[in-house]
């Protein structure tokens, strides 16, 4: 993974030089000359995609479009946050290309929701069980390459034990996703009391949809996680939420303000189906005593 800087300062500045060229009635075509730069190029700037980016072309772009100077200052000091590179640039060889986007965005967030029918969510998973997971999805693996995404995956859970700026995580699980015995029955106890102990941090929320639920909408939205970005001083820089959906052939990013009000949709629902916190973790704490009997 080349160290092209943070993803979130990249996405917010790209967001507001394309709105800044369409409100300036400048075209992409005419863009692209002023600063030199090919088709390709100017998409991968204004999409917040992986490019290096020179401060003096963000600056002839603001003349162009007529930004103020107030507004070519911010452009211009996201420029310089886009040089930074967090700790996941020193697992480039373990974070599988399609997966670095969510990891960079997850690194970002400020809350995650987070709603999973046969998984635990990564950022609730043991060693063990991460371990057991990676095995079974890739069995001629190296042990040297295994303990290193482990490692990297350590790095992720970080984020919850961290005073300063903890990340608030709102999981909601299928109980289907604590009844399949990943790894053992012996793991999988020690997951769910290591669930248990994790849900009783002030800014985890872990609840389960039981089976006697038996039909509920949650089965026709599927997983998906949902994150919320800190809010900007510049209120309207603020990032706007994405919708994550892990697939086995590729990964969708939803950003459109009509499928992010839908997922909150979901998400309201999905909390009328689970049981609250505290009957969670009865679940849980059953269903541990289970796998240890």
């Amino acid at each position: 993974m080349s160290p092209t800087g943070s993803t979130l300062a990249r996405r917010m500045l790209g967001r507001q030089l394309r709105a800044l060229r369409i409100s300036s009635g400048v075209s992409a075509e005419y863009a692209r000359d002023a600063i030199n730069v090919g088709k390709q190029t100017l998409w991968r700037i204004e999409t917040g995609q992986p490019v290096r980016l020179n401060p003096l072309f963000i600056e002839r772009l603001c003349q162009i479009y007529g930004a103020s100077e107030a507004m070519t200052a911010i452009l211009l000091e996201l420029t310089e946050e886009t040089k930074h590179t967090g700790w996941w640039h020193a697992f480039g060889d373990t974070i599988h290309k399609e997966f670095s986007l969510y990891v960079e965005l997850e690194a970002a967030a400020k809350r995650i929701v987070s709603y999973q029918t046969t998984l635990l969510p990564g950022l609730l998973q043991t060693d063990e069980c991460r371990r057991a997971l990676i095995w079974a999805s890739f069995p001629g693996m190296s042990g040297a390459e295994v303990e290193r995404r482990i490692e990297m995956f350590g790095r992720r859970r970080t984020r919850l034990d961290n005073d300063s700026d903890p990340l608030l995580l709102e999981a909601i699980l299928d109980e289907s996703a604590l009844r399949r015995a990943i790894g053992g029955r012996a793991v999988m106890e020690g997951q769910l009391r290591h669930l248990l102990r994790v849900s009783e941090q002030p800014n985890v929320s872990v609840r389960v949809v039981p089976l006697a639920s038996e039909t509920y909408a949650g089965l026709s939205v599927g997983s998906f996680v949902m994150l919320d970005f800190p809010k900007h001083p510049t209120a309207h820089l603020t990032e706007p939420p994405v919708v994550y959906i892990q697939g086995f052939t590729g990964n969708l990013y939803l950003e459109k303000p009509e499928e992010i009000r839908q997922y909150r949709q979901a998400h309201a629902e999905l909390q009328r189906s689970a049981l609250d916190q505290e009957r969670s973790r009865s679940l849980i704490r059953k269903i541990a005593k289970e796998y240890g009997q």
